[in-house]
């Protein structure tokens, strides 16, 4: 599957901002699809994910009651809703996707296919 995320941008503290990932080819109702970031200087970490099909979703510590994420299975996209971002959200946002069983998935290396990444700068 190919991943194609959009949606960054430069915006203030307290915005809100969505991002979207479309993902071309077949999506079968056992993929995980995962929204992840990565600040200068910083590993790549975990933000959200969600199971394809029953719409399950995740999200690390730091984006719990501010981000969301969903999909619409007719468009073959995921969003990830972001609102009241701070300035620690700057970051570039990766979303990526996997039918494969893993213990971890708030791991990349979990992750087989991947977008290319849009920034997104929150100014202070």
């Amino acid at each position: 599957v190919q991943l194609q995320a959009s949606g960054g941008g430069l915006v203030q503290a307290g915005d809100s901002l969505r991002l979207s990932c479309a993902a071309s080819g077949q999506i079968s109702p056992g993929y995980i699809m995962g929204w992840f970031r990565q600040a200068p200087g910083k590993e790549r970490e975990f933000v959200a994910r969600i199971l394809w099909s029953l719409g399950g979703t995740w999200y690390a510590d730091f984006v719990t009651g501010r981000f969301t994420v969903s999909r619409d299975n007719a468009k073959n996209t995921v969003y990830l809703q972001m609102n009241s971002l701070k300035s620690e959200d700057t970051a570039v946002y990766y979303c990526a996707a996997t039918n494969a069983w893993r213990e971890n998935y708030d791991d990349p290396q979990s992750y087989e296919s991947w977008g290319q990444g849009t920034l997104v700068t929150v100014s202070s």
